[in-house]
């Protein structure tokens, strides 16, 4: 875990400024643990009593949250930024589903040539392993994993942007993604097609952004959202279709059964009289 030993005096508070930094930054992600206690106290050369000050208080802002069962976890603070009322009508909203992905494809435009310009070897090196984890998933057709990966790389992309408000802007997004809010990621990844355009795109991103190519990394994250905008609606257009196809066949059989010549009560299949059954030589 990334704790230093504080090297000024020890008191609560500047126990209290280090975790809030991580957290800022985006090194310490919501739900991570949190070393116990002793074991935190002596990696950042504290006292256990100023430690547990530190800890209540930050529990108390809601940055932290003390589980049942034992640990410390850093809370999801930024499921705050958007409401459960507001989560209910942007739910509902064909119109909000569209504003989002337009929203993602400016902001993650950015963020990614922000991630060309700025990342560390550090950063590259995690976005290079989540690509290689979602090689992996792709390789052994595991959806549900390689769906998540491509929430947490982009994730990455945001953090290596080294911009604050983008990095937890971007985390209230892909929280609404990773819930279904918008559409279900299952769906689009449950199309061999798809999946294989869409390892390409993440491949043409990481390539931008290791060689620090911001213009190139822009597009590439552009003509990602772009894809995904053009597949969701071919998925909503192949879903209508459907649907409605469904409809015709439902009324087609209702009308088929209401013009089919009632059967006589006391006769049964097979015993209809033909022309020649009472004809004699």
């Amino acid at each position: 875990m990334p704790f230093q030993p504080i090297k000024s005096r020890p008191t609560a508070d500047e126990v209290s400024r280090q975790i809030e930094l991580l957290i800022l930054e985006g090194v310490l992600h919501p739900g991570d643990r949190l070393p116990g206690e002793r074991d935190l106290a002596a990696r950042l050369d504290v006292s256990r009593p100023v430690l547990r000050e530190a800890l209540k208080g930050l529990e108390a802002r809601g940055l932290i949250e003390s589980r049942h069962g034992g640990g410390t976890y850093v809370a999801s603070i930024e499921g705050t930024l958007f409401a459960s009322p507001v989560i209910d009508l942007i739910a509902g909203s064909r119109k909000a589903g569209a504003d989002y992905l337009e929203f993602r494809r400016e902001v993650e435009a950015t963020a990614a040539a922000m991630a060309a310009a700025r990342a560390t070897e550090s950063d590259r090196t995690i976005l290079a392993r989540i690509f290689s984890a979602m090689e992996a998933a792709h390789g052994e057709a595991d959806f549900r994993r390689e769906a998540a990966l491509d929430v947490e790389f982009h994730q990455a992309i945001g953090e290596a942007s080294h911009n604050i408000v983008m990095i937890h802007v971007l985390r209230a997004c892909y929280r609404l993604l990773s819930d279904g809010v918008f559409y279900s990621r299952g769906r689009l990844y449950g199309h061999a097609g798809s999946r294989d355009a869409l390892l390409a795109q993440h491949r043409s991103l990481l390539d931008a952004i290791l060689s620090g190519d911001s213009k190139a990394a822009r597009d590439a994250a552009e003509a990602h959202i772009a894809y995904v905008e053009a597949a969701l609606r071919a998925d909503a257009e192949a879903g209508a279709r459907a649907e409605i196809g469904s409809l015709r066949l439902l009324q087609f059989e209702e009308r088929a059964g209401a013009t089919r010549p009632a059967r006589p009560k006391d006769q049964t299949p097979g015993d209809e009289a033909g022309p020649s059954d009472h004809t004699t030589d």
